[in-house]
């Protein structure tokens, strides 16, 4: 399928964001939200920071403390036989498991879609026992007036998915966890459907049972119930060791089209397109037999964790998909695809 790059790639880099403190770096900006305001393409990044260490041996790691309100910092040394520091992303050791970065959510704001500016603080910065690690991977969803962003909160407590709304992406209400651990993966649809609110979420799988697409129903955004697993795992092929929901659904003239992540081998993750049935979400009438989007370019394949594009927010405008991706895990990038030719590269489905 001819995805269109962006020959701006990567739209915005590291170090295109400011520290929220001098002692930190900036190591990845990936995994943005993203809607319209007014004029102008709101993005809200997932901005990844670590302290600043002179010592190659040493790590340093952040954690926010609910109680003093702040960030400490815990080292650990390298030589160290209890801990092991194979996995960029994170520390194991026998108390548990620590991440090397802190992320949190920044805005950017563009009006060509192309070209952002960065706003210098955090919009969304960790607050609670449940974010003590970060809060990740947003996803935005306009239902009325109000834009709600739910997004995924990290602690030794577990993944929850959070949610908060704003009018204005200038002050910002948390409206409390909305899906308990391990659970993210969570987008809302931007609509009703037969006076019910849904969303899509991903548990995450510790014993039976594999990372898969589920569905859930509310009255109000805040309660959640009547699971259901619509969308599982296709052996031997791109998506057999996890998929997930990737953007906010929207409307197509055939129901309702939801772009989603799958990895495979090599934990190579793709993009393909579920087409749920207008009425009954719940149903899955098409998918892709192959993902529309794999890492090819060079900032796709290379960076933090490579070999990933992943989003958490497309535009559908005028029969183009314009998808805003992390690349690598590092960066932000874009590109466009017809929305009929996914749609075509749909197949129909009798089961999930």
């Amino acid at each position: 399928m001819p995805v269109q790059r962006s020959e701006h790639n990567p739209i915005l880099r590291p170090q295109d964001v400011k520290p929220s403190r001098p002692d930190f770096e900036v190591t990845c900006v990936l995994n943005a939200a993203v809607t319209r305001l007014g004029d102008e393409i709101i993005l809200l990044l997932r901005v990844a920071e670590r302290p600043i260490v002179d010592d190659p041996q040493t790590s340093r790691v952040p954690i926010f403390d609910p109680a003093k309100g702040e960030l400490v910092l815990r080292e650990f040394s390298h030589a160290d036989p209890h801990y092991n520091f194979s996995d960029p992303r994170g520390i194991s050791g026998p108390e548990g498991h620590y991440l090397t970065t802190l992320s949190y959510l920044r805005l950017a704001r563009s009006k060509d879609g192309i070209h952002f500016t960065v706003e210098d603080q955090p919009a969304l910065f960790p607050a609670t026992e449940y974010e003590t690690f970060g809060i990740e991977d947003p996803r935005i969803s306009k239902i009325g007036d109000t834009y709600y962003i739910d997004y995924v909160a990290v602690s030794p407590n577990g993944i929850v998915t959070a949610l908060a709304s704003t009018q204005d992406f200038v002050t910002y209400e948390r409206l409390g966890i909305i899906f308990a651990p391990d659970n993210k993966d969570c987008m809302l649809f931007p609509e009703k459907i037969n006076g019910k609110y849904y969303a899509l979420h991903r548990p995450c799988i510790s014993g039976l049972g594999k990372p898969q697409i589920w569905l859930a129903e509310s009255p109000d955004l805040l309660n959640w119930g009547r699971h259901r697993m619509i969308a599982g795992l296709r052996l031997n092929g791109w998506e057999d060791l996890r998929i997930g929901g990737s953007a906010p659904p929207f409307r197509v003239p055939q129901g309702w089209l939801e772009i989603y992540h799958g990895a495979g081998p090599g934990n190579r993750y793709c993009l393909g397109a579920l087409l749920l049935d207008t009425d009954q979400p719940w149903k899955v009438l098409a998918r892709s037999a192959q993902p529309f989007m794999q890492p090819e370019a060079k900032y796709e394949l290379k960076g933090f964790f490579g070999n990933v594009v992943f989003t958490c927010g497309v535009l559908c405008e005028d029969g183009i998909v314009k998808i805003y991706y992390g690349a690598a895990d590092e960066y932000m990038a874009y590109a466009e695809a017809p929305l009929q030719e996914i749609l075509d590269g749909l197949e129909l489905v009798e089961n999930r």
